[in-house]
């Protein structure tokens, strides 16, 4: 029997081990804010997907310590702190978040690594006003369900790449966001927004460039079951009266805007569940290029190739 290609992820089947996994990636996250050198639209802290986890950028400088990286292992079922030195810290995961947190501290120092949080805290949990080491609520996890996700997100990786493959003016990685837990691709027109004064700097940063992005989440309490979704930002009048493919998707209001969502298992049901997600993130930008005056076809980049020349089918292209 083949692989199934979206496996099937219902929230309440491994919430409580998502609440301890949101809470170890934002412990990470933050140790990467604070040694990460700074990319526009924070992505200096983001985590990239590989073969067997998430993984951070190379943090550190040369006046700063050993550069190192943090990556979870979904397999080994721990976090691996390496540095350029050759020598590394394992974290086994499966324990409270106050443990994970302190043995997290320790390693970094083992390692030679100093590092200071600013806020010590999780960011826009229900929890936030809570310190990392003493929150013993959240220490659930069952490896085979951390796994499952993972392959979620290794999955749904890969489709956002052949979605971003198609474009060719400023795009972000396909990284993972510690602050929502959800997997993403943003595209800019790279115009400039102004915001007013009262914005918070992460929101200022994050959408200082007009974009659209596209992504995936596994759910939360006002979306509670897995979804792809779809924004456009500043949102263009009239986007939300937009036909999105296929049927079953549909436009939620979303703070001050609208979002597209298509429901992960409307995904998983059909035939080709590549196709349709790849045929929704491209029905949203091109409502929301469109509405916003974007040059669509002056920035299309056919299979990742920006040179019409060499899409010709007399040249062909290396394989």
């Amino acid at each position: 029997m083949a692989e199934e290609i979206l496996p099937a992820i219902p929230l309440d089947s491994w919430r409580p081990t998502k609440e301890t996994l949101h809470r170890y990636a934002q412990i990470i996250g933050k140790v990467a804010l604070a040694k990460g050198i700074r990319r526009n639209h924070w992505w200096h802290m983001t985590y990239r997907l590989t073969a067997r986890g998430w993984t951070t950028v190379p943090l550190g400088s040369a006046t700063d310590g050993p550069v190192f990286t943090c990556e979870f292992d979904f397999f080994d079922h721990v976090l691996r702190i390496s540095n350029d030195r050759g020598t590394q810290e394992e974290i086994p995961l499966g324990q409270s978040v106050a443990v994970f947190y302190v043995e997290v501290m320790n390693g970094l120092r083992n390692l030679g690594i100093d590092v200071v949080l600013a806020h010590p805290t999780p960011f826009d949990l229900p929890d936030h006003g809570r310190p990392f080491d003493e929150d013993e609520e959240h220490r659930t996890y069952d490896p085979a369900a951390a796994q499952r996700a993972f392959r979620v997100q290794s999955q749904v990786g890969r489709i956002l790449e052949q979605f971003s493959a198609t474009y060719s003016g400023k795009t972000s990685p396909v990284q993972l966001f510690w602050h929502t837990f959800d997997v993403a691709v943003q595209r800019f027109s790279d115009r400039k927004i102004d915001m007013p004064d009262s914005v918070d700097l992460v929101t200022r940063e994050a959408y200082s460039r007009e974009v659209i992005s596209a992504g995936f989440w596994f759910g939360d309490d006002k979306v509670p079951a897995p979804t792809f979704y779809s924004y456009t930002a500043p949102e263009p009048a009239g986007l939300a009266d937009q036909p999105l493919r296929p049927g079953s998707a549909k436009w939620a209001v979303s703070g001050a805007g609208h979002n597209a969502y298509l429901a992960y298992d409307d995904v998983r049901a059909t035939a080709d569940p590549v196709g349709t997600a790849l045929d929704f993130f491209q029905s949203q930008y091109e409502a929301g290029s469109r509405l916003a005056g974007w040059d669509a076809v002056g920035l299309a980049c056919h299979n990742g190739i920006t040179d019409p020349v060499l899409t010709s089918p007399r040249l062909g292209w290396p394989e």
